[in-house]
């Protein structure tokens, strides 16, 4: 299968200039690959650096040295110096990102904010809502709400309503960062079988997943974050 993402030489640290400019290193020299359908998950202790890497293949952390490479068809994009246009048009049709944390949006139903990034890529809303409508269903959030803003949601509903709106759309690289922290089993294995849908279709993953089972169930290659430690760090 072929390589959509390649991560090279990526190192990241944290200036704290209200501390003195005190440099605090997280991570050094990444490098590893994702092929098309497979799904890598990070490992190693938390402090390790595992969700600076992700944000900053999302783009929202620079790194200050290596490439994060990003291949579209022919086309091969560096995230690490993309401009914040090039990186918002990537979030919109090649990199999503899946966590456990819904950003309310006020007054619009849960129905809509799940079918939002299915709309963006070009489908019409009634396609959107339809199959907003079958993932709301298959994570078991009760019909009842779907027309709700979930702002009015418990925390374990909100959840799933942004892991289905993480899955709606058609990304070549998706993003996970912790989806099935606090689920029950029941809706933890709903995220395994959409984890397993998306390398049918294909999909290259990054994830971290703390849950072991899941873990196991989704991950083709763990990769330790404690081996791109710094030198300074350690």
């Amino acid at each position: 299968m072929p390589v959509r993402l390649y991560l090279n030489g990526v190192s990241k640290s944290f200036t704290m200039h209200l501390q003195g400019g005190t440099v605090i290193p997280v991570v050094d020299k990444v490098e590893f690959s994702v092929n098309a359908g497979e799904c890598v998950v990070l490992g190693g202790p938390s402090g390790a650096g595992k969700s600076s890497i992700l944000k900053m293949i999302y783009g929202n952390y620079r790194c200050e040295t290596g490439q994060i490479l990003v291949t579209i068809g022919d086309d091969i994009i560096n995230v690490a110096a993309s401009e914040p246009r090039e990186v918002l048009r990537l979030r919109e049709d090649t990199i999503g990102y899946v966590s456990q944390f819904l950003r309310t949006i006020p007054r619009v139903s849960a129905e809509e904010v799940v079918a939002e990034p299915l709309v963006a890529q070009g489908a019409s809303e009634a396609e959107a809502v339809e199959k907003a409508r079958g993932l709301l269903s298959r994570l078991n959030v009760p019909e009842r709400l779907w027309t709700l803003p979930p702002a009015t949601f418990s925390g374990g509903e909100q959840q799933r309503v942004n892991i289905a709106r993480g899955f709606i759309a058609h990304y070549p690289i998706l993003l996970l960062d912790e989806p099935t922290a606090s689920l029950d089993a029941a809706n933890r294995a709903v995220v395994v079988r959409l984890v397993q849908e998306k390398k049918e279709q294909g999909v290259a993953m990054v994830g971290i997943l703390h849950d072991q089972d899941v873990r196991e169930e989704i991950a083709d290659r763990i990769i330790d974050v404690t081996a791109f430690a710094s030198d300074e760090a350690a």
